[in-house]
C-alpha cells in the first residue's frame, strides 16, 4: 500500500546552504577569517610545500577532535541526529510493514489525510488510504458508523482512478470494509480480483485470508497464508501463520510461532497486538495465569489495546477473581462496545444469581446488534448464540441457516448451528455440524462440550463421555454457565462399563500340544465280529487338543444406559469464540 505522506512538494525541498558554510570554502577545514578591510583582490602566492604540510596535519588533528566531538554529541543526545518519526510517520509505516498502528497515531493518519484530500479532492491514493483507516478505526474502536465514511471514500478514489489503473489498493480496502460488515463472499471477490490482476501485491492476501476464513475453506486459507509469508516475510507473516496453526488445533506449531512474532515485534502495538495472541492461546488451553499475564503485558505495552481487557476478564473468571473480572468487562465495554463481550458478562452475571443485571446486558447487546446492522455489520453469529441459550433457538437456527446459506461455513457457524438445533429439538440433525466443527482440528472446550451433550441427548454415550471429557480437559473454565454443566454430565454418565475398550487385553496364546508318543504294540488277539460291525481297533481315539480361548468382543456401544438418576441438564451457555 502507498502510504507516503501527500505534503505539499514545497515543503520537502531542503533549506538553501548558507553562504558562509565551510562547505562552500575552498579549504573546509580552515576557520573562517572575514577580509581585512581595504584588502587587495589579488590572489596571494600558492603556499610552499612546508606549508602545506603543515596544513595538512593541522587539518587531520582538526578532523579529529570534530569527529570525536559529534561523536560525543551523539552519545549525549545533543547533535542533529535523525528526527524522531512523529504518529503520522509511524501510522504509515506501520501500515507499509502490514503491522497494526496504535489508536492515537491512526487518528493523526486520518487527520492528516482529510486535510491532504479536501485540498486534493482526486488524489486517488490518499483517498485510498483514508477509506482503508477509516475500516480500520471502526473496526479498533467499534464505531460501526466509520464504515459508511469509508465506502464513500473508497468509492471516491475508484472514481479519480479505477482499480485497472493502478488502483489496486482501493478495491483491497473494500475486501477489508466487507470483512468487517462480515460479508465475506465480496471480500473473496474484490480480493481475488486484486490478486488476478496484481498477483505480486502483498497486502490483498491478509484479507483475502480473513474471508477464506469467515467461508470456512481451510484449504484456501493455508495457501493465502503461505503466499503472504513469501510476499511479506516478518512479525506480520509470523502472526498469521499462529492464527492458522491455532484454527487447525496445532497447538505447539502456533504457540511457537506466536512467540517468534512476540519476540521480533518492535512497535508498540504491533508488540501488544502479538502478547494478545500469546494470551489468546493460554487461555484456550486452560492455563489463566498466563493468559492474565501475557494480557496484562499487552496493555503495558499498548494502553489502546482494547481487546486484551475482555481477554484479562474472561481469565480473571476462571481465577476466580470475579469483582476483577466485572470491573474489566465493564472498562471494555465502555471502551471497545462489541456484543460478544455483553454476552460473555450478562452469563457471568447469571452464574452469579444477578439476573437483573444479566437482562440488562442482554438488553444492551440486542441494541448494539441493531446499531451494527444499520450500518451494515452482519452480527447474526452472536445474536444467534445469544438466541439459542437465553433466547428463542427457534430464532438462532433460522438465523444460523441464513449464514450457512451465504457459505458462512467456519467452525464457529457449524458450532452454532449444531448447538442451536439441538436446543430447538432437532439433535439429529445438530449432531451432523456439531461434529463438522469438532472435525476442522481446532481445541475449543465450548465446541467439544456442545459435542458431548448432543451425543448424550441421542444415547451414544461412549462418545459423549469422550466429548465431554475433552472439553473439561482443554479448558476446565471455559464459561461460567457451560462449564459446571459440563462436570455435571460427565459425572451423571459415570466410568464406562468394565470390559470395555480400556480394559480389553490381547487373548492369550495357546499351550503348545503335549508331545506325541508312539503306542506300545499289544498283544494280538484275535476277536469275533459279527457282520455289520466295525473293529474297535480301527477307531483309535485322537489326541485331544487344549481350547484355543476364544477372542474378547471390541468394545463398543453399550446398549444400555448408564445407571445414573437423570440425565444433566443439556442447556448450556455459550462462549463466543
Amino acid at each position: 500500500m502507498d502510504v507516503m505522506p501527500q505534503q505539499d512538494p514545497e515543503s520537502r525541498q531542503p533549506p538553501e546552504p548558507c553562504p558562509q558554510d565551510p562547505q562552500d570554502r575552498q579549504d573546509p577545514q580552515a576557520p573562517y577569517v572575514m577580509p581585512a578591510e581595504g584588502a587587495t583582490a589579488v590572489p596571494p602566492p600558492p603556499p610552499t610545500l612546508r606549508t602545506t604540510l603543515r596544513r595538512a596535519a593541522f587539518g587531520a588533528v582538526a578532523a579529529g577532535v570534530l569527529l570525536a566531538g559529534a561523536l560525543v554529541a551523539v552519545e549525549d543526545g545533543e547533535g542533529g541526529g535523525p528526527k524522531e518519526p512523529g504518529p503520522v510517520e509511524r501510522a504509515e509505516a506501520a501500515t507499509t510493514a502490514g503491522s497494526p498502528a496504535s489508536l492515537s497515531d491512526l487518528t493523526a493518519l486520518i487527520g492528516d489525510r482529510q486535510k491532504w484530500v479536501e485540498a486534493h479532492p482526486e488524489d486517488a491514493p490518499s483517498l485510498a488510504t483514508l477509506g482503508t483507516a477509516y475500516v480500520e478505526w471502526a473496526r479498533r474502536s467499534a464505531d460501526a458508523t466509520y464504515y459508511a465514511r469509508a465506502e464513500e471514500t473508497l468509492k471516491r478514489s475508484l472514481e479519480a482512478r479505477p482499480g485497472e489503473r493502478e488502483n489496486g489498493e482501493a478495491w483491497v480496502g473494500l475486501a477489508a470494509l466487507a470483512n468487517a460488515r462480515h460479508d465475506f463472499l465480496a471480500a473473496k471477490r474484490w480480493g481475488e480480483t486484486v490478486r488476478k490482476q496484481q498477483p505480486k501485491t502483498w497486502s490483498v492476501y491478509p484479507v483475502l485470508i480473513d474471508a477464506y476464513t469467515g467461508l470456512g475453506d481451510q484449504k484456501a486459507a493455508t495457501a493465502a497464508t503461505e503466499r503472504f509469508g513469501e510476499l511479506r516475510e516478518g512479525v506480520p507473516a509470523l502472526a498469521r501463520t499462529a492464527e492458522l496453526y491455532r484454527g487447525q488445533g496445532w497447538r505447539e506449531d502456533a504457540l511457537a510461532t506466536a512467540r517468534e512474532a512476540a519476540d521480533r515485534a518492535t512497535q508498540p502495538a504491533e508488540k501488544a497486538d502479538a502478547l494478545h495472541r500469546l494470551g489468546e492461546l493460554a487461555w484456550e488451553r486452560g492455563e489463566p495465569e498466563e493468559a492474565v499475564a501475557q494480557f496484562d503485558a499487552a496493555l503495558r505495552t499498548d494502553a489502546g489495546h482494547h481487546t486484551s481487557l475482555a481477554g484479562r476478564a474472561r481469565a480473571l473468571v476462571a481465577l476466580e477473581r470475579t469483582d476483577e473480572a466485572l470491573s474489566a468487562y465493564q472498562s471494555a465495554l465502555e471502551k471497545l462496545p462489541r456484543p460478544e463481550y455483553a454476552l460473555e458478562l450478562g452469563e457471568l452475571f447469571e452464574s452469579l444469581g444477578l439476573d437483573g443485571d444479566a437482562r440488562t446486558q442482554y438488553t444492551a447487546l440486542r441494541e448494539m446488534v441493531a446499531g451494527a446492522e444499520k450500518a451494515g455489520v452482519d452480527e447474526s453469529l452472536v445474536l444467534a448464540r445469544f438466541e439459542a441459550d437465553h433466547g428463542d433457538p427457534d430464532t438462532a437456527v433460522e438465523l444460523l441457516r441464513g449464514q450457512w446459506a451465504k457459505q458462512h461455513r467456519s467452525a464457529a457457524v457449524a458450532d452454532a448451528l449444531g448447538w442451536a438445533l439441538h436446543r430447538a429439538g432437532e439433535s439429529e440433525e445438530g449432531l451432523e455440524y456439531a461434529r463438522r466443527a469438532a472435525d476442522t482440528g481446532v481445541r475449543n472446550a465450548s465446541y467439544a462440550y456442545h459435542l458431548g451433550v448432543i451425543q448424550r441427548e441421542l444415547e451414544d454415550y461412549g462418545p459423549a463421555r469422550r466429548s465431554l471429557e475433552q472439553a473439561v480437559r482443554t479448558n476446565p473454565a471455559f464459561s461460567p454457565l457451560a462449564a459446571p454443566l459440563a462436570e455435571e454430565a460427565l459425572e451423571a454418565l459415570g466410568e464406562p462399563p468394565a470390559g470395555g475398550p480400556g480394559d480389553m487385553q490381547p487373548p492369550p496364546p495357546p499351550p503348545p500340544p503335549a508331545p506325541e508318543t508312539a503306542p506300545e504294540p499289544e498283544p494280538e488277539t484275535k476277536r469275533e465280529t459279527k457282520p455289520g460291525t466295525s473293529d474297535p481297533s480301527a477307531s483309535a481315539a485322537a489326541p485331544s487338543k487344549s481350547p484355543v480361548p476364544s477372542e474378547a468382543a471390541p468394545g463398543g456401544k453399550t446398549a444400555e444406559k448408564p445407571e445414573a438418576a437423570e440425565k444433566p441438564e443439556a442447556a448450556g451457555a455459550s462462549k463466543s469464540a
